[in-house]
């Protein structure tokens, strides 16, 4: 299982992980919105790091992180199929450092291209059940 922490009043973050939560329903991956700051803290993740862009993180070795392009690129590639996508992606000369700058681009004003949500999006596959996810992350840490 993974956690992917996204911006969850960021009108296009909401869109990719309600399109992931359709294509996968929690079966590989659950969700934090980056505005949760009680989990991020047990995670002991900062709201510096989510100025980075996404994070994926591995539920089984938290140290294993992915952000920005290359959680985009990772959580492609556990997806069916998308293994192959990514590796086209990475072969292709110019490309992965073209998406690099491009996602970064788009993560610094994502706000003025998108808009940005009323409220924050919360996933129908969260990371855990309760809202702060203290006592789960806490277990995970032992």
């Amino acid at each position: 299982m993974y956690y992917v922490i996204y911006d969850g009043n960021c009108n296009l973050c909401v869109s990719l992980v309600q399109f992931l939560e359709r294509l996968d329903r929690g079966q590989r991956f659950h969700y934090i919105p980056m505005q949760d700051e009680t989990a991020l803290a047990q995670l002991e993740i900062t709201a510096a790091d989510c100025e980075q862009g996404m994070i994926l993180l591995d539920e089984d070795d938290l140290t294993q992180r992915w952000q920005g392009s290359d959680a985009v690129e990772e959580i492609g590639r556990r997806l069916p199929l998308g293994h192959l996508f990514i590796q086209a992606y990475r072969a292709l000369p110019g490309l992965k450092p073209g998406g690099d700058r491009l996602y970064e681009q788009v993560r610094d004003r994502r706000y003025q291209l998108f808009g940005q949500r009323e409220s924050t999006y919360h996933s129908d596959y969260p990371a855990c059940d309760d809202d702060s996810c203290s006592a789960y992350f806490k277990g995970m840490h032992q």
